[in-house]
């Protein structure tokens, strides 16, 4: 039997990888066994609950009326002709994306131990399978918040979709990168560090406070411009801030802001997408 020439493999696993190896032809190849972990995210979550999906609903829900009581009623924070309701279940919508793809990415490589150790498939599926799976969790929440829209609408609030929200995709597709950026660099960290992994629910509750979703951000400028330089600096803030403008009308659209916050977010996935695949060669020793 005649050898094989290298040229007829389709492919060849090999420990010696380019500093950025991002195959979108070994992806789409493999693009069966992504669904199948989009499916497996989405079915296992709330397996065996029993509320379910439902769940979905209850989380966002919930934190919007706390935020509503504490920080509109009780720290009388306004929001100006937008229900603080209705103020807080979008910015807590759009944050819940973004802290779901973090969160669950960060941990792709512990939670995935043993099928990575057994079967060889780009290991940057998982983490693409998180972000998939969760646009459909982004997207029952979002279904919620419509719901909420019309309802105070057509009771006479002053709210308004503005042209921009064509844009709206584009913000969400930053949420996710930089989700999935952050997540790759806490998750290659994590197969060395195992005390990252304690830090990072308490890193993002954190986070939400300096990301202007429970307030707007002019209002951090006003009351403590001494401090307001935190917030200005996180990409979040802005994301944020201008999915609120796109669907209640409320705030403005830094452009300066959006740029920056383009900038930061593919720096970070580049990053993570190195840091990524270099420890996918060794975490196996680690782990």
């Amino acid at each position: 039997m005649s050898k094989l020439n290298e040229e007829s493999w389709l492919y060849t696993i090999s420990s010696k990888k380019k500093l950025i190896d991002f195959n979108f032809k070994e992806i789409w190849h493999y693009r069966d066994l992504l669904v199948l972990f989009v499916k497996r995210d989405v079915v296992t979550l709330y397996k065996q609950t029993i509320l379910g999906p439902l769940w979905y609903l209850i989380q966002p829900l919930f934190t919007a009326l706390t935020f509503t009581l504490i920080f509109n009623k009780v720290a009388n924070i306004e929001t100006g002709t937008v229900p603080p309701f209705l103020f807080n279940l979008a910015g807590i919508s759009i944050w819940n994306y973004f802290s779901t793809c973090l969160t669950t990415t960060s941990d792709t490589f512990k939670s995935n131990e043993a099928i990575f150790g057994k079967v060889y498939f780009p290991r940057i599926i998982v983490p693409l399978s998180i972000i998939i799976s969760n646009l459909l969790k982004f997207g029952i929440q979002l279904l919620i918040f419509i719901a909420f829209y019309i309802y105070y609408y057509t009771n006479g609030a002053a709210i308004a979709v503005e042209s921009s929200l064509v844009f709206f995709p584009f913000i969400v597709l930053l949420m996710g990168f930089l989700g999935l950026g952050i997540g790759m660099i806490i998750s290659s960290l994590v197969t060395k560090y195992r005390d990252l992994k304690f830090l990072v629910s308490f890193g993002v509750q954190l986070l939400m406070y300096v990301s202007a979703v429970m307030y707007p951000l002019a209002l951090m400028r006003d009351k403590l411009p001494n401090i307001a330089w935190v917030v200005e600096y996180n990409p979040l803030a802005y994301i944020i801030e201008t999915a609120r403008f796109m669907l209640l009308g409320t705030g403005t659209i830094n452009g300066f802001g959006i740029a920056y916050t383009v900038i930061i977010t593919f720096l970070i996935l580049f990053f993570g997408i190195i840091i990524f695949n270099r420890t996918e060669k060794t975490f196996i020793d680690t782990v």
